[in-house]
């Protein structure tokens, strides 16, 4: 599949306007220390014309990539295998409303593939407004319930704003939302990426029938509804292509879920040429992903910074740690960004902890305190980062947080 031929075509000056006013906007925004200015941009950007999104989009091939987990970094080894073949704009640092997908189109003028992450209760109207050529659907699970729909009421979002889409949909075979969500499209790549997480899929989406799960299949057993058969698969450390061919995986992110993106990467980069080969070694470039894994040194120790946003990506973020008796800071804040609801804390099988000494901050740290305490865990609350790290024994320290709970840590240590 190819790029759009030629040069785009110029911007309206009304267009033109609204980009120069939204950059104007961000570098004041940036000027303040308010952060990157991208949303306030993309914002009056949009006020000043709201097809300004389509417009900037239209001489691109543009991939959006949404889900509950794993949107930045799959959207992040998207565009590092697709440079491959040409330049890219993308929002890699995961604005992925529509003012700050516009602000991240609007200076891609030269690029050749928009590789966009998209929130999911918008993904249907963004996919409305840039007519993509190929969407990658990761997962879904619940998050932030207080903003978001249910998550079977989501898939059917999905499913009704994806129907008869043009775009090539890869999607996870192995998660029955996706599954349902993607089968209104007529052109769907299955990927078996595997669902680490499945406490949101034990009812069938189609019929609301008990699923059943034997091995990695499932099905209904009263609608006949299913996994579909996979024709990209992750496979231990290989990825595995529609001809059987394995390709190895070396990533520098580390833990099953990222190679399962990374699976999920090669089949879109697959779309637009670029051989699995290619893609993947070009993956390796990707070291973290805003901010995510990397080790920083903070009052001489080092910290190893993950993002844990919800059940789904908690249960994953466990098994990337290192084992007892390495030290573990848990953070957690209920900001709007972060969903004000923490009833999810009781979904997240925190006994998998024991043995580590824990120490616990944030804004919810009580909150976290009671639902350590209720799995049996040992743990120690501390009223900040400071604190948590002086008290915390030898050894590199894992830091857990919620997402504006990650990004406090992330000014304070100056990352």
């Amino acid at each position: 599949m190819s790029g759009h031929p030629g040069n785009p075509e110029p911007l309206s000056p009304r267009a033109k306007l609204a980009v120069t006013a939204g950059k104007a906007a961000a570098a004041v925004s940036r000027a303040a220390g308010r952060g990157s200015g991208s949303v306030i941009g993309g914002r009056v950007a949009l006020k000043l014309d709201p097809d300004l999104l389509g417009r900037l989009a239209q001489h691109l091939d543009v991939i959006l990539v949404s889900a509950t987990n794993g949107k930045t970094t799959t959207t992040r080894l998207i565009a590092e295998a697709l440079r491959a073949s040409g330049p890219v704009v993308s929002n890699a640092l995961g604005a992925n409303m529509p003012a700050g997908i516009t602000s991240a189109l609007a200076g891609g003028s030269d690029a050749k593939y928009g590789v966009i992450e998209v929130d999911e209760k918008y993904l249907a109207g963004v996919a409305r407004d840039t007519t993509p050529k190929a969407i990658a659907l990761l997962n879904l699970s619940r998050d932030q319930l207080d903003r978001a729909a249910e998550t079977r009421m989501l898939a059917e979002k999905w499913r009704e704003g994806l129907n008869g889409t043009k775009a090539v949909v890869i999607a996870n075979a192995d998660d029955p939302l996706i599954v349902w969500a993607a089968s209104s499209s007529p052109n769907v790549v299955w990927v078996a990426a595997g669902q680490e997480w499945k406490d949101d899929a034990w009812s069938c989406p189609s019929c609301g029938g008990v699923m059943q799960r034997p091995g990695d299949d499932w099905f209904c057993g009263e609608c006949g509804f299913r996994r579909p058969a996979p024709s990209w698969a992750l496979n231990g450390d290989h990825v595995l292509d529609p001809h059987g061919s394995a390709w190895p995986i070396h990533l520098q992110l580390p833990g099953r879920a990222n190679k399962a993106n990374a699976a999920t990467s090669a089949a879109v980069a697959a779309v637009f040429g670029v051989p699995p080969q290619v893609a993947l070694e070009r993956m390796y470039q990707v070291q973290a992903v805003a901010g995510r894994y990397d080790v920083v040194t903070f009052q001489n120790r080092e910290l190893r910074l993950l993002l844990a946003k919800n059940p789904a990506g908690w249960l994953e973020t466990f098994s990337l740690i290192d084992g007892p008796p390495a030290p573990v800071i848990l953070s957690v804040n209920a900001r709007g960004a972060d969903g004000t609801d923490t009833s999810w804390l009781w979904d997240v099988d925190y006994g998998r902890l024991a043995g580590h000494p824990i120490m616990v901050i944030g804004d919810r740290r009580l909150d976290l305190a009671v639902r350590l305490e209720v799995a049996g865990v040992d743990f120690r609350v501390c009223e900040t980062l400071d604190e948590a790290v002086t008290v915390a024994p030898p050894g590199q320290i894992e830091l857990i947080a919620n997402y504006t709970a990650f990004q406090d840590v992330r000014r304070r240590v100056g990352n």
